[in-house]
């Protein structure tokens, strides 16, 4: 917690989080917290139980101990009815996107907003539609199909279907996996651009460090269960430990060898 943090209370608030599945031991007493309007990413080793969280923050899973605040709100151990209405206010961008494969990409983003807000005109929903996909620029693809889209795509009307709705909570579950490097420079300035519009409290996660710089107000280290550093960038990469170090090293590495690939000759 920063010094400017002290005397706000947290749009999310994640303590002592604890799952298992079976005996493999995910989380591990995890603590989180994220202030209204900013962006935190969360990075980390694949497996180490980063997308756990996310799940769990949404009301997907449930904690073996511990507890989730939204907007000061205990959120751990509402009803089914409560966790849906809460849910309401939080929306996610998963890593696969999660489009429905029988629905175009209109009937995809207009999803919500007919099974929430089935009392608003036709003629309201699809310009509510078209202003989104205008929003991540996909403009006038609405009778197009998931598997007529590439992979880039499929994540930006995945992120219309979730702004379309104007949640105050943004997740996002490692957004530019299997992304060239434009396409997810493209995601990031979206990220970015959904923050501003919306005013959304964000969580990232990902072990992608240049997306990392690019979006987050502040930088989270996961390791073994819990959350061991969180800083703002520039502090962030100052800090010293040999985990956090070992794991920029091997980011590094991995990001040389995907460029240098990319210049072998055909």
């Amino acid at each position: 917690m920063t010094e400017n943090d002290q005397n706000k209370q947290p749009m999310i608030s994640v303590k002592d989080l604890w799952k298992a599945y079976g005996k493999h031991q995910v989380l591990k007493g995890l603590n989180l917290e994220v202030f209204e309007g900013e962006t935190v990413v969360i990075l980390g080793r694949s497996g180490v139980g980063k997308s756990v969280l996310l799940r769990q923050i949404i009301g997907i899973e449930s904690p073996d101990k511990g507890s989730i605040s939204i907007s000061g709100q205990p959120i751990t151990n509402m009803s089914r009815k409560e966790k849906m209405e809460a849910r309401k206010s939080i929306g996610m961008l998963f890593q696969g996107s999660a489009l429905f494969d029988s629905m175009n990409i209109g009937e995809n983003i207009a999803f919500y907003l007919r099974q929430h807000e089935n009392k608003l005109k036709e003629e309201v929903v699809s310009n509510r539609v078209k202003e989104a996909l205008e929003m991540v620029g996909l403009e006038g693809i609405q009778k197009k199909m998931p598997s007529e889209l590439s992979g880039g795509m499929r994540k930006r009307a995945a992120l219309a279907r979730l702004v379309i709705y104007r949640p105050q909570i943004v997740l996002y579950d490692e957004p530019t996996t299997g992304l060239d490097p434009i396409t997810a420079m493209q995601i990031n300035e979206l990220i970015n651009k959904t923050k501003a519009g919306l005013k959304a409290t964000s969580i990232v996660v990902t072990h992608d460090i240049r997306s990392a710089v690019e979006v987050g107000d502040k930088l989270a280290f996961h390791d073994n269960g819990i959350i061991t550093h969180i800083a703002k960038p520039k502090d962030f990469f100052a800090i010293d430990d040999p985990q956090l170090q070992s794991f920029f090293n091997n980011a590094v590495l991995n990001i040389n060898i995907r460029e240098a690939k990319k210049q072998e000759p055909s």
